[in-house]
């Protein structure tokens, strides 16, 4: 049985939700612009949400709405969100739980509308968005950029550089030429770039999907100008969540993340490299002994708006050799989890 027919399997069982007029969350906080902290405003907007919907690790699906939004709807939602902003300089996010540039999510009218109230907007510094690869036409970026007259930015879940990883873990239905594509077109249009990489996808070693990850922030550089490390976590609804319950995964260590931080930006110290681990020191989400966790994320999310290695300097635990000892004996265990 093939991951895409598995994923529809498991997603029959889940229903999505109705119409909504407000966002499903907006929140706030700080992302790098121009290489210095900026605040900024994270928009998950309620659409009907990623026509893919069958990569093994995503539970934002749930998120979409039932039916199709009219344009005042999808609008309502923007100016919901845009309440949350302050008198101060900030980086909008808009994300989907899909696509911003797939028509079927975000009608061609609508994200005009959008980007135009950004552009009238003296606050916003900066707008990213989040896309498929396939929707990435000159004709769609070439658009945005003029619109909105500030910077632009698409990011792409590219998870790995590695295509069978990709299609054998991740079931991510496009290749590593299709990124690659997107990504000279919206640099030719004038849009940067982000690349969003998943440490540890199921089927893989703590070993292995660290030196993936390693591997793919090399591979993708010269195609991007950030690369955002996401450390799997279990997501309600997931192949992920099937084989966490039968003690068949384990999220990754927040050491493996410290490492693939601290090796990416010494190979590439020009790339902006950042992280958020979502659920840190939870069982379903990254996490080490649980002692030295919160340390941990602290000083992740410190890297990701300094890109300073040196806040990993004073980090340590006894469970740190532990973790290591599971970097090798893992590759024997075919991926199964020797530590929960």
């Amino acid at each position: 049985m093939s991951l895409t027919k598995i994923m529809q399997e498991i997603r029959a069982r889940h229903k999505a939700k109705a119409i909504a007029t407000a966002p499903t969350a907006v929140w706030t906080g700080k992302d790098l612009f121009n290489g210095k902290p900026l605040a900024s405003l994270t928009i998950i907007l309620q659409t009907t949400g990623c026509r893919w919907r069958s990569c093994t690790m995503c539970g934002y699906v749930y998120d979409s709405s039932s039916k199709t939004l009219s344009h005042d709807e999808i609008m309502k939602q923007l100016e919901y969100a845009m309440l949350y902003c302050k008198d101060e300089d900030i980086i909008v996010k808009i994300f989907t739980s899909g696509s911003f540039l797939d028509d079927e999510e975000i009608p061609s009218s609508t994200r005009k509308e959008m980007l135009l109230r950004l552009a009238s907007d003296k606050r916003v510094k900066k707008v990213i968005v989040e896309t498929r690869p396939e929707y990435v036409t000159r004709e769609k970026i070439s658009e945005c950029v003029a619109i909105l007259d500030k910077p632009f930015e698409i990011a792409i879940g590219l998870e790995t550089s590695n295509d069978m990883i990709r299609k054998d873990c991740i079931n991510k239905g496009f290749t590593f030429s299709d990124f690659v594509k997107a990504s000279n077109i919206a640099h030719k249009e004038g849009a940067t770039v982000k690349a969003y990489l998943l440490l540890k996808p199921i089927f893989l070693s703590e070993g292995l999907a660290l030196k993936d990850t390693i591997k793919s922030i090399q591979d993708c550089v010269k195609y991007v100008e950030t690369i955002s490390v996401n450390l799997c976590n279990v997501q309600k609804g997931t192949l992920v969540e099937e084989m966490f319950q039968h003690r068949d995964y384990r999220p990754p260590w927040l050491w493996s993340g410290v490492e693939v931080l601290k090796k990416g930006k010494k190979t590439s110290p020009e790339t902006v490299l950042i992280s958020d681990p979502v659920g840190a020191g939870s069982q379903r989400g990254a996490h080490n002994c649980g002692r030295c966790d919160n340390a941990v994320e602290q000083a992740i999310l410190s890297f990701s708006l300094t890109q300073d290695i040196n806040v990993f300097n004073d980090l340590d635990c006894d469970c740190i050799e532990l973790w290591k000892k599971v970097i090798v004996l893992e590759d024997f265990t075919f991926g199964s989890p020797l530590v929960r």
